[in-house]
């Protein structure tokens, strides 16, 4: 068994292999506020629709 004399410190992006913070989390959420504002569209406009008849 070797041992090391210097300890080896390694930034958490470079452990992890990719950039942090970079918006990923802001684009996931207006697209799924988007896509909920949608289907209630697709929804509530037929039911105003036939309610008028």
């Amino acid at each position: 068994m070797s041992e090391q004399s210097t300890p080896h410190n390694i930034s958490d992006e470079a452990a992890r292999g990719a950039v942090s913070n970079t918006g990923l989390r802001y684009v996931l959420g207006f697209s799924l506020g988007f896509a909920v504002i949608a289907m209630s569209l697709v929804w509530i406009i037929p039911a105003l629709a036939r309610a008028a008849h």
